[in-house]
């Protein structure tokens, strides 16, 4: 499955519909997956999701997990509509996806991915890439939320630092903690966290963790993550295996009903 962000590159011009329907306000973040599948192009015999039925609630923050190659990337690459289902539909507050316009769909939706794309310009403009209009202090105040402000203040120039092309002069964390100032800056009610601190080492992850148990509040939250010490405090976690989901429950309930989750659970602990 290719990452999020290389989907974004390719499949960017998909075609909104001619009449979109608009979001009903104010936006609550409920989605409806029903009965979804979905096959790649390239992989029409390989189903990505099969019979993918789902409900999630205004607020809620749900954590899909599973092996490699489960669905899990799917999910997002069809909620930004990369792609559309080629049977069932994705429901978005009641209204089907591929009838809102890309602009509205997209503008909904903030997601910190677990590679972040940094531009060659200042420190401001990258936060500010979440909300071209935002001013200087929403754009520090976005930073001292997803824990930046303190970096970016060291740096020779503060906010008006260059950060080089693909932010080479940022360490991991960093940058992921750019991409979490810029979803906090967008203030979109659908977040989508896809494996957002995957790799990052064991203090970056801990204060990264901090920021977006912040920025997960008052919105519905969808993660995905391979470690599973990371999505424990989900109101809900889906276990996928084979395009399916295959159990659901919050961590304790998973680990005492056994199957995937449990075996997936012992494998990482005991490592």
């Amino acid at each position: 499955m290719e990452r999020i962000g290389e989907l974004f590159a390719e499949h960017a011009d998909i075609a909104s519909p001619a009449q979109p329907q608009a979001l009903p306000r104010p936006v609550s973040g409920a989605l409806s997956f029903e009965h979804v599948r979905f096959h790649y192009p390239s992989r029409p015999d390989v189903p990505a999701l099969d019979d993918f039925d789902l409900d999630i609630r205004p607020g809620e923050t749900v954590a899909l997990v599973g092996p490699s190659g489960a669905g899990k990337s799917t999910v997002l690459a069809l909620l930004l509509r990369f792609y559309d289902p080629q049977y069932g539909r994705i429901r978005f507050d009641g209204v089907d996806l591929r009838a809102l316009a890309l602009p509205e769909l997209r503008g909904a939706i903030a997601l910190v991915p677990q590679e972040t794309a940094i531009f060659a310009g200042s420190a401001a403009d990258n936060i500010r890439f979440g909300r071209q209009d935002a001013g200087g202090d929403e754009v520090s105040e976005a930073a001292r939320a997803a824990e930046a402000h303190d970096f970016i203040n060291a740096l020779p120039e503060g906010y008006a630092a260059e950060l080089g092309e693909r932010g080479v002069r940022l360490s991991g964390g960093q940058r992921q903690r750019i991409a979490i100032a810029r979803a906090i800056l967008r203030d979109a009610p659908l977040l989508l966290l896809d494996e957002a601190t995957s790799a990052l080492d064991a203090q970056s992850e801990a204060a990264i963790q901090q920021a977006l148990a912040r920025l997960e509040q008052g919105r519905t939250t969808l993660v995905i993550a391979h470690r599973l010490a990371t999505v424990q405090r989900a109101d809900r976690i889906v276990v996928m295996d084979g395009g399916r989901i295959v159990a659901q429950g919050t961590h304790e309930s998973l680990l005492a009903e056994g199957g995937l989750y449990a075996e997936l659970a012992r494998l990482q602990f005991v490592a």
